[in-house]
């Protein structure tokens, strides 16, 4: 794989640089059917085992002051976080309330408009006629018809 190095030598180096040298091994006095050495194959690592069950921990009274401090200034900047934002969370809310309340107005008022029409329906005059045909309603004759009077001072009694 090539470095960054290798790859700017190209650039930058002289062309007169003789080529480089074979890669092939000698066999003139190894053996050819040797195998190479492992990189690090005379390093020997010795573990140790340790055993801390009896070690105790020494308490920090520093570390415990610095976590409380952490943990506070952590909520107060949360808090100061959730201040800053509640007013803009609020028109933001405000403006799904009314947008809300807006299409509630639309649909309330296509309702209103086709019970309009329904109402205009059922007391159109043709419909009226029908339905007194349907229930044998006749017209009085006029002179079954009696007028009020209220222009009269007389109190009307009624019947007993």
């Amino acid at each position: 794989m090539a470095t960054l190095a290798h790859i700017m030598d190209r650039f930058t180096a002289a062309r007169a640089v003789p080529e480089e040298t074979s890669r092939i091994r000698p066999l003139d006095n190894e053996d050819p059917f040797a195998i190479p050495r492992f990189p690090n194959e005379d390093v020997y690592l010795y573990v140790k085992r340790i055993d801390n069950t009896r070690v105790v921990r020494e308490a920090d009274p520093a570390a415990r002051k610095v976590c409380w401090r952490m943990i506070g200034s952590s909520f107060a900047f949360a808090a100061l976080i959730i201040g800053l934002l509640l007013p803009s969370l609020n028109s933001l809310m405000a403006g799904y309330k009314l947008e809300a309340l807006r299409q509630e107005r639309q649909r309330l008022e296509l309702d209103r408009a086709s019970l309009e029409l329904q109402e205009t329906k059922l007391l159109s005059p043709a419909r009226l006629e029908e339905l007194a045909k349907i229930q044998r309603f006749v017209d009085p004759a006029p002179e079954a018809v009696v007028y009020l009077d209220t222009k009269t001072d007389r109190p009307i009694l009624a019947k007993k």
